[in-house]
C-alpha cells in the first residue's frame, strides 16, 4: 500500500509540475513520460501485461491522455522502443565525445552494454509479440532494421573500421550479433564474468582484423 501511495504522490507531483509548463511543453513532457513508462512496463511485464491502461497509470496520466498521444497500443510500444533506441545511440556517442582514440576494447564493452539493459529486454518482448501479431510485425521489423543500421554505423565510426576492405563489414556485424547473443544470455543469469572475458577476446580479434 505504501508503494502505491508513494507512486500516486509521485504522479501527482509530476502532474503539478507539468501544469506549470506551457501547453506545448506539457504535451511533450506527457509524451515522454508515456514512452518511458511503456518501455519500463514492457521490460518488467512483457507484452501481455503491458496495456495502455497500465502504462498510463505508471506515467501518472489518464488513459484518454495516453490515447491522445498514441492512437493504438502498437503505436505506443513501437514509439517507445524507438525513443529509447535513439537515446541509446545518443548515450553511446556521449561515451566517446572525442572519438574512441583507438580503444577498441572500450568500444566493444560499450556496444555489448547496449544489449544488456532494459531497452534490450523491452525490445525482445516486442519482437516475440511481433512474431504472433500480424499488425505489429512490419512496424517492428522496419524499426529494428533502422536501429540496426544506426548501431552498425556508430560501431564502424568508433572502431575506425574501413568497410571498403573485404570482410570488415562482416566483422563489425559479427561483433553486433555477438553482443546481442551476450544480451540474451544475460536475461536469465548474471553473465558479467564470462562477458568480460569475451569482450577482451573480441577486442583483440578486432585489433588484428581492422589493423
Amino acid at each position: 500500500m505504501g508503494a502505491v501511495t508513494g507512486a500516486s504522490a509521485g504522479a501527482a507531483t509530476a502532474d503539478q509540475r507539468a501544469e506549470r509548463l506551457p501547453k506545448q511543453d506539457r504535451s511533450r513532457a506527457t509524451r515522454q513520460r508515456l514512452l518511458e513508462a511503456a518501455v519500463a512496463c514492457l521490460a518488467e511485464r512483457g507484452w501481455a501485461g503491458s496495456t495502455v491502461s497500465v502504462v498510463a497509470e505508471r506515467a501518472g496520466v489518464s488513459r484518454g491522455a495516453a490515447q491522445h498521444h498514441f492512437r493504438t497500443r502498437e503505436d505506443l510500444f513501437t514509439a517507445a522502443v524507438e525513443y529509447v533506441a535513439e537515446e541509446r545511440s545518443t548515450a553511446l556517442r556521449a561515451l566517446f565525445p572525442q572519438g574512441a582514440a583507438g580503444d577498441r576494447r572500450a568500444v566493444v564493452a560499450a556496444l555489448v552494454d547496449l544489449y544488456t539493459g532494459p531497452l534490450f529486454r523491452a525490445a525482445l518482448h516486442l519482437w516475440v509479440a511481433a512474431s504472433d501479431e500480424e499488425q505489429l510485425r512490419p512496424r517492428v521489423t522496419e524499426l529494428e532494421a533502422r536501429v540496426g543500421r544506426e548501431t552498425h554505423r556508430i560501431a564502424v565510426e568508433l572502431l575506425g573500421a574501413d568497410e571498403s576492405r573485404p570482410g570488415v563489414r562482416e566483422t563489425v556485424q559479427g561483433l553486433l550479433d555477438m553482443a546481442r547473443g551476450l544480451g540474451l544470455a544475460n536475461l536469465l543469469t548474471d553473465d558479467t564474468t564470462r562477458r568480460t572475458r569475451v569482450v577482451a577476446q573480441w577486442a583483440a580479434l578486432l585489433d588484428t582484423a581492422l589493423a
